[in-house]
């Protein structure tokens, strides 16, 4: 197989026209020491051989897994995916808590193929995006998460320069499903808590040792106690200061807590 199609680790992915926008922008967070975890980038060819069945693709991949394991999550990285003028977020699929070679190259088939689905063509044509889906993939040591969810630079609720989290116990899912009502907090730029309310989290998304993510029930005080902790608060506000200074302003950022240890999932830009 030609050099210019074997999977280079995130640190080393640079050219967006071939491993897309996410990738270089994990990469770039590596290289700038942001707490992401690490991981590979596949090209647009080497994802379209996996896919055609390319069997030396296939044995290139599938001998990462190991250094990945014990769970990864499996990621688009499309070329044009979260430009400033269109985030393709929810057009397509992530696949978490892969915990076996097959479920690693089924889950490279699922992403790619959520890229030609209607719903993912028709807001290419809306977002006046040409040319067909070209797809590369991320691979990504997954973190099992204690608590995550997203945080806006800007708050795209109010339009006011702040910070704005919502967060939930386990992993993020949760809360792009809709089975929980987060938790929401409001920190101005200087890392003031303005505001913290309680959510309704009677439930929290879990990996299973089977490859699977599970509802789990929270009990007791959990489902409305608040699932950050004032240091963790402080956390996030370093973490979209040091964001900021890499990726600018306006910027929405994916993050987990992993006993006590903050975890930067993936940042793009704010659209609306």
């Amino acid at each position: 197989m030609s050099e210019h199609k074997l999977p280079v680790k995130l640190v080393d992915a640079t050219d967006e026209s071939l491993f897309g926008g996410k990738n270089v922008s994990l990469g770039s967070a590596i290289r700038e020491g942001l707490p992401t975890p690490g991981g590979y980038a596949l090209c647009v060819d080497l994802v379209n051989e996996i896919v055609k069945g390319n069997q030396l693709a296939i044995n290139e991949v599938s001998a990462l897994f190991d250094e990945l394991a014990p769970a990864m999550a499996v990621r688009s990285s499309a070329v044009g995916e979260d430009s400033d003028e269109a985030s393709f977020a929810g057009q397509h699929v992530s696949i978490l808590n892969v915990m076996s070679v097959e479920s690693m190259l089924l889950a490279i088939q699922q992403v790619h193929d959520s890229a030609f689905t209607p719903e993912a063509l028709a807001y290419r044509e809306r977002m006046k995006v040409t040319g067909e889906p070209a797809i590369a993939v991320v691979l990504q040591k997954q973190i099992l998460s204690d608590v995550s969810g997203v945080m806006f630079t800007h708050n795209p609720v109010s339009n006011v320069s702040e910070r704005y989290i919502e967060a939930s116990w386990g992993l993020g899912e949760a809360i792009v499903a809709g089975l929980v009502v987060p938790d929401s907090f409001r920190i101005s730029n200087s890392g003031d808590i303005i505001e913290q309310v309680a959510g309704e989290k009677d439930v929290e998304l879990v990996a299973t040792a089977d490859g699977e993510a599970v509802e789990r029930e929270v009990e007791g005080d959990r489902v409305t106690a608040l699932c950050l902790s004032e240091p963790q608060l402080g956390q996030l506000h370093e973490l979209a200061k040091k964001c900021e200074s890499v990726y600018g302003d306006q910027i929405d950022i994916e993050w987990a807590f992993h006993q006590d240890q903050i975890y930067l999932l993936q940042c793009r830009s704010i659209t609306i």
